[in-house]
């Protein structure tokens, strides 16, 4: 017997699930449903989600509404009869009409009902979580809200950041997806506790903005932040190459405690980090000794 399904993704994260799909002898995808073509980069080139390009190299159908209300589609999923429809960081939220079209199964990346919402792999990372994981679950009308199915659990490494943790629970939610809809009639969902449910929010490009207050925060933030919107200073210096030298000392805030080769060590209020380079707005990244050389400074001194 083969499962239909129609998926409902748009990034990275999505398009492996689809693949995982796509190549299970057991499932077929008859429709897939993805944003519309976004603008990207400086010069706002029109772009296809990676769901919609692996779709369509597939020959399976796409539709790219502006809402799942629009009209056309909510007959479109219903024609085709689907066993399931599975769901994974979509961005718009079903309408009941949708929902009880068949059980609509979402991929949500933490231990729910743990960070509910749109980041909640920045958010493990932020708060320093020992563990993380995937939560396969029943979709209702609200936000992360459903019955929760299965998990898989993952162990955070302490040096491990935003793209290395993100390709894990890839691969975890893509075996999660088909442990779930092959074993859907043995499972029994059970219903998240709301006193222990939190919610993350979208990422803004302020939230890297650092202090040097709290080594532990920054190193977090750093780890959270990789790729965008990185961490940067008031004056929008950006940092990179960070490894957190240790979260108790007290320090003058940004006193240069030494030079470790090309990296430079600098105190916070609480804890020190180590940074490898350093990029002044609208400059080029350079080593943060060369940096520090350039601009005269020496131990004791206040990197900025």
């Amino acid at each position: 017997m083969k499962y239909k399904i129609v998926y409902m993704g748009t990034p990275h994260y999505a398009k492996e699930i689809l693949d995982t799909l796509i190549q299970a002898d057991d499932m077929e995808v008859s429709l897939v449903l993805t944003q519309p073509d976004r603008p990207v980069g400086r010069k706002k080139v029109l772009t296809a989600p990676p769901v919609k390009e692996l779709a369509l190299q597939h020959g399976i159908p796409v539709l790219q509404p502006h809402r799942l209300s629009d009209e056309g589609i909510e007959d479109a999923i219903k024609e085709l009869k689907p066993d399931f429809i599975v769901v994974a960081a979509f961005g718009q939220i079903l309408p009941k009409s949708i929902l009880d079209i068949a059980p609509c199964i979402n991929l949500h990346a933490s231990l729910l009902p743990q960070y509910r919402g749109a980041s909640p792999v920045q958010q493990s990372l932020l708060n320093g979580d020992k563990k993380t994981g995937v939560t396969s679950m029943l979709m209702e009308e609200g936000l992360d809200t459903g019955p929760m199915l299965e998990k898989i659990e993952f162990v955070i490494p302490a040096d491990m950041r935003l793209h290395a943790l993100m390709a894990q629970l890839t691969l975890d939610a893509c075996t999660l997806t088909l442990s779930t809809i092959r074993n859907y009639e043995n499972i029994t969902p059970q219903m998240q506790n709301e006193a222990e449910a939190t919610l993350c929010k979208k990422i803004k490009k302020s939230d890297g903005e650092i202090d040097f207050e709290d080594a532990g925060l920054i190193y977090n933030k750093y780890r959270a932040f990789e790729g965008w919107p990185g961490i940067f200073t008031t004056n929008g210096t950006k940092l990179d190459g960070v490894n957190l030298i240790d979260t108790t000392s007290d320090n003058r805030v940004l006193e240069i405690l030494s030079f470790d080769e090309e990296s430079v060590v600098v105190g916070c209020r609480k804890g020190a980090l180590k940074i490898a380079t350093l990029q002044p707005a609208s400059k080029k990244a350079m080593s943060a000794k060369a940096y520090c050389v350039g601009r005269g400074l020496k131990v004791g001194d206040t990197l900025l």
